[in-house]
């Protein structure tokens, strides 16, 4: 594991410590989940060029019209055979509710 020093203006500081209290964690791992998270986007979405897009369109369309269409009664069998499973004890509704905050904000900030 490597060390860094870095100088952040009082006010980032601040807003780090508060954010990090909130989730209940250390401020070095708030920093450092906020730095994954942030190389994680970067690296897992890449923009596509128009030319790049309608290059796929075919592929696309031609996968939808051999997926076909499924009635609304099929629809409703295939979700009465799925497995059920009890969500996560972590996973609380409370907590899903916080990631979709994050999730909405990140998407309007970019």
């Amino acid at each position: 594991m490597s060390r860094l020093t870095l100088r952040l203006l009082e006010t980032l500081h601040q807003k780090l410590a508060d954010l990090a209290e909130g989730e209940g964690v250390s401020l070095n791992q708030y920093i450092v989940y906020a730095l994954t998270q942030q190389v994680t986007l970067f690296s897992s979405i890449r923009s596509i060029s128009e030319a790049g897009i309608q290059a796929q369109k075919p592929s696309f369309n031609s996968l939808l019209q051999e997926l076909g269409t499924a009635s609304s009664s099929e629809m409703a069998a295939a979700l009465a055979e799925r497995d059920r499973v009890a969500p996560e004890q972590e996973l609380d509704s409370n907590t899903v509710a916080r990631l979709q905050q994050k999730i909405k904000n990140a998407k309007a900030s970019s």
